[in-house]
């Protein structure tokens, strides 16, 4: 993979590609910022590159040897670290520290990426400082996080901090239908889910589209006060087997709530069920922006409650009430 393949992350592609352009190398990075911003990517394209014998400019050849062991995940001077069940352990840093005491095959850089770094328990991270402060060959760190502030302060201090930003949402539903996707799918996918490989997963599950027509069929009904939602959500949620899909209901209901919001103010470029357009601008009047904004925050408690392990029916059947007893 080449710098230019990897979407958005302008000023982290700058960064990165200036320093190789130069060769100014940190001996550390933190690569910050949220999940599904392209930060393992960006980490492997830099380790081939600064690993690559044929580099066209800043960017790997990706032919080269050293370019095809780190795409097949063999190249004995990278190492990657991920949690150990829910912490990055010591003895996993001292693994690394005892791999690192011996020289590169090459002479060149030794590259290791931690995962979730945040993640390190307290001894760990001591022990990365000692290792980032003294390592005992040519060393490259780059730290992975969805938070870098959560890491040690000394850490922070001793590595270069890469900028990573959530991707636009435009930009991936473009993608995204170019690749054949239906856009009233890829529209809701690309608010609910980090980065295009997330994104693709979600599309991927037959039930996303099910859920899909559930919210439309339960918001509708709320609305306007049409048909039976209780009926509708034993029968089409928990008799069709959606029911443990309950999260992602509540959070398609948030965008639901949000579009009224969007239409009762004629922003109707931003609506995301643009397929229902001509209905969420009819009754997004029928309530006030505030009432509106009251049932995403009644779909955000829902979710909350269905994480503390509330009855999914209950939770569902009493969220339902809440929004008709609303208007």
């Amino acid at each position: 993979m080449s710098f230019d393949e990897i979407l958005g992350q302008d000023a982290a592609k700058q960064l990165l590609m200036s320093g190789l352009r130069r060769g100014q190398i940190s001996h550390a990075y933190i690569f910050s910022g949220p999940p599904g911003s392209g930060q393992k990517e960006m980490a492997l394209t830099f380790a081939q590159a600064l690993f690559c014998t044929q580099r066209n400019g800043e960017n790997p050849c990706g032919e080269c040897l050293e370019c095809r062991k780190v795409k097949h995940g063999n190249h004995p001077d990278l190492h990657q670290v991920a949690p150990d069940g829910s912490t990055i352990k010591i003895d996993q840093i001292r693994d690394l520290q005892r791999i690192f005491s011996y020289r590169s095959e090459s002479g060149n850089y030794k590259v290791y990426i931690i995962d979730e770094a945040e993640k390190m328990s307290v001894q760990a991270a001591n022990s990365l400082l000692k290792f980032l402060e003294e390592p005992p060959s040519p060393a490259v760190a780059i730290l992975l996080s969805d938070n870098g502030r959560a890491l040690l302060s000394t850490i922070q201090s001793r590595a270069q901090w890469v900028p990573f930003t959530p991707l636009d949402p435009d930009r991936m539903l473009q993608i995204l239908s170019d690749e054949g996707i239906p856009r009233i799918l890829a529209g809701c996918a690309v608010h609910l889910a980090a980065g295009l490989g997330p994104c693709r997963d979600l599309l991927g599950q037959n039930w996303f589209a099910e859920i899909r027509n559930v919210v439309l069929q339960l918001g509708k009904e709320t609305i306007s006060r049409s048909g039976s939602p209780l009926i509708t959500a034993q029968q089409s949620v928990f008799k069709a087997g959606l029911g443990e899909h309950l999260d992602m209901l509540f959070n398609l209901f948030h965008l639901w709530f949000k579009d009224m919001v969007h239409a009762l103010y004629h922003k109707h470029d931003r609506i995301i069920f643009i397929d229902e357009l001509d209905f969420i601008v009819k009754y997004s009047s029928s309530r006030s922006a505030d009432q509106w904004i009251d049932a995403m925050a009644l779909a955000a408690e829902s979710k909350k409650k269905l994480r503390y392990n509330m009855n999914a029916q209950l939770c569902l059947e009493s969220f339902l009430i809440g929004i008709e007893g609303q208007h």
